[in-house]
């Protein structure tokens, strides 16, 4: 069990063999490893210069031989914060060579194309990268949304996390949400998160999917199919936008009245 436990935070076989008999044997010459662990002395040595980058064993000398030694067990989590701040800055450096990279990446498309683009996501993750790309929206998202079924399909994702993002970004957000339990609960968040919500009658009007329309762009969710897809199309977007206030209008007379019913209540 515990060679598995080490081989799910990173190590191989191999190393999570030497490194546990280091632990019961103390400080040995790597020949006595390489016997214990049933493993030829070349490879041992190589597991050995491993383990040290990593922190996690020393060398002494006894009559001129040099033998290894664990150190305390505890300094895996050291290990393991080491490698997170590592794994952090990696990320960091990629994500900026990207930024770096976009302008000439964006250069390379036809300006002159009107044909719409379309990019489909799929799972979980792909939601996720969905959502990521309204948050680059330089202008108010407009949405149709079940909030009720947003936070039970990316339940790690809403409200948090991406409410943090978009407010971070100061991306304000008009939407129009069936008057189920969790809207009405967001919507007295609303001043709070740069957010403005109207709710309409869940049983009249009722839905699961979600779009949100921003800049040249409509993003359509299924929440029970998993997936998502982005229409990139000024003239689709536009037209999505004038019906949109066409429908929020509406969408307040609704509002007052519900908003009149939770005020008796």
């Amino acid at each position: 069990m515990i060679i598995e436990k080490l081989k799910k935070i990173g190590f191989s076989e191999k190393e999570a063999l030497v490194y546990t008999h280091l632990i019961r044997l103390g400080a040995q010459p790597v020949s006595v490893i390489a016997k214990r662990a049933e493993i030829n002395r070349t490879t041992t040595y190589d597991i050995i210069e491993n383990l040290t980058k990593k922190g996690l064993i020393s060398s002494i000398k006894k009559d001129g031989i040099t033998h290894f030694r664990a150190l305390d067990p505890k300094e895996l989590v050291n290990y393991l914060e080491r490698e997170k701040v590592g794994h952090v800055r990696k990320l960091e450096r990629q994500q900026k060579e990207i930024q770096d990279l976009l302008p000439a990446l964006v250069s390379l498309e036809n300006p002159e194309s009107t044909k719409p683009k379309v990019s489909f996501f799929e799972g979980e993750k792909g939601m996720r990268q969905a959502y990521e790309d309204t948050l680059t929206s330089s202008e108010p998202i407009l949405a149709y949304a079940n909030v009720e079924d947003m936070h039970k399909g990316l339940q790690n994702f809403f409200p948090d996390y991406y409410q943090r993002r978009g407010m971070k970004k100061k991306i304000h957000i008009k939407c129009i949400a069936p008057d189920n339990k969790t809207s009405i609960e967001r919507h007295l968040q609303d001043k709070n998160e740069n957010r403005e919500m109207v709710l309409i009658p869940s049983g009249k009007y009722g839905f699961s999917p979600e779009i949100n329309i921003y800049e040249d762009k409509v993003l359509i969710t299924s929440w029970r199919e998993k997936m998502a897809i982005i229409i990139k199309s000024k003239e689709i977007a536009d037209f999505h936008k004038h019906m949109y206030k066409l429908c929020w209008k509406q969408a307040a007379i609704e509002h007052k009245k519900i908003k009149s019913k939770l005020k008796k209540k």
